[in-house]
């Protein structure tokens, strides 16, 4: 069914967290840029939302998830658990890293300016220790509020504004599946990464280097020498 699938769920969480920006932050304070999807070299990254302000620019990524979630600033991979039921996904401060280079990068400023703030939405529990900025809820209002220092001059929150408008794709829906087709083709090429035989760590593809073979290639495991497995490349 449509409710249940991760686009509705996405749209639904960033709907919340929309409203919360509209009724919690001064609009005249905090310039809220929603659905940006910027070029990149390989491609487009999509961000959720983007907060400009005298404060910094604060770039929101959001998670609309339930039960469990395990994770750690380093992990690239997180852990919801719902009950019996596990499941991965990705280090959204990983994710988000990338949104907020890509704007570093288009606005030309400083690392202290920008700020990721991860935001969670439905009923989800944090079973490890959190940084301040992945949070539930209002928890990022309280985050964004928190941050009281000016770093930008009410011209450059102009500018920033203006760059953002003029470096975005075009939003519409040829916009939205591209980068969706880009996600994909992402996922689907990690996927395509195997998995060692014989002690199930990442095998990585290389190439013979001398004789008979020189040049083939062939999938060996990442943790050589201690495991030898290799897998011929088809």
């Amino acid at each position: 069914m449509v409710i249940k699938s991760s686009w509705f769920k996405g749209v639904a969480g960033e709907f919340v967290v929309n409203i919360g920006v509209k009724i919690f932050l001064d609009k005249k304070t905090y310039h809220l840029i929603k659905n940006v999807t910027l070029p990149t070299e390989d491609g487009s990254t999509q961000i959720d939302h983007i907060i400009v302000s005298k404060f910094g620019v604060f770039v929101v990524e959001t998670k609309n998830m339930k039960g469990w979630i395990f994770g750690s600033p380093n992990q690239k991979i997180w852990t919801q658990k719902i009950y019996k039921h596990s499941s991965k996904f990705q280090n959204p401060l990983h994710q988000n890293y990338k949104h907020t280079k890509t704007l570093q990068s288009l606005l030309g400023l400083n690392e202290i300016q920008l700020f990721s703030v991860i935001v969670f939405v439905g009923d989800s529990t944090f079973k490890t220790n959190m940084p301040e900025n992945v949070t539930y809820g209002k928890g990022c209002i309280r985050f964004i509020k928190s941050k009281t220092t000016p770093l930008l001059t009410d011209s450059q929150v102009k500018e920033v504004t203006e760059k953002i408008q003029a470096g975005r794709l075009a939003p519409s829906f040829k916009t939205n599946r591209e980068h969706v087709n880009h996600v994909q083709s992402i996922i689907a090429e990690k996927e395509n990464i195997k998995n060692c035989p014989k002690c199930s760590s990442t095998m990585v593809l290389r190439e013979v280097k001398k004789g008979q073979k020189m040049g083939n290639k062939f999938w060996g495991c990442s943790k050589f020498p201690k495991c030898r497995s290799i897998v011929n490349v088809t």
